[in-house]
């Protein structure tokens, strides 16, 4: 059977969902691991003994150690929200062949 020109088999697949929300929270956990980074340097700089970085907001010590903690916090739970971004991004459910994870590695152990 002869195939017409105007033929794209990108047309028999359905399409999936748009993920531009997961697109966008995946920027948003980034600023937000970004912000966790800012205040863990602000409060370690404070607990060093070097001039404070945020003015009077962390001129004590338990407020330099809230900002220590805080800046982890958030770092972690930016990174955190970013990989499950990243990994739901990659998942295509519907369009993917179903293929076992383990095959789907570069570089697997051989057996």
């Amino acid at each position: 059977m002869k195939h017409s020109a105007g033929f794209d088999a990108r047309r028999l697949r359905p399409r999936g969902p748009a993920s531009w929300r997961w697109r966008f929270l995946a920027a948003l956990a980034a600023l937000l691991a970004g912000l966790g980074v800012l205040l863990f340097l602000a409060g370690s700089a404070s607990l060093l003994g070097r001039p404070p970085a945020l003015g009077p907001l962390n001129d004590s010590l338990g407020a330099a150690i809230s900002l220590l903690l805080l800046g982890l916090f958030l770092l972690w739970g930016g990174v955190d929200a970013w990989r499950r971004c990243r990994r739901r991004l990659s998942r295509r459910t519907g369009n993917a062949l179903s293929l076992s994870p383990r095959l789907l590695k570069k570089r697997g152990r051989s057996r």
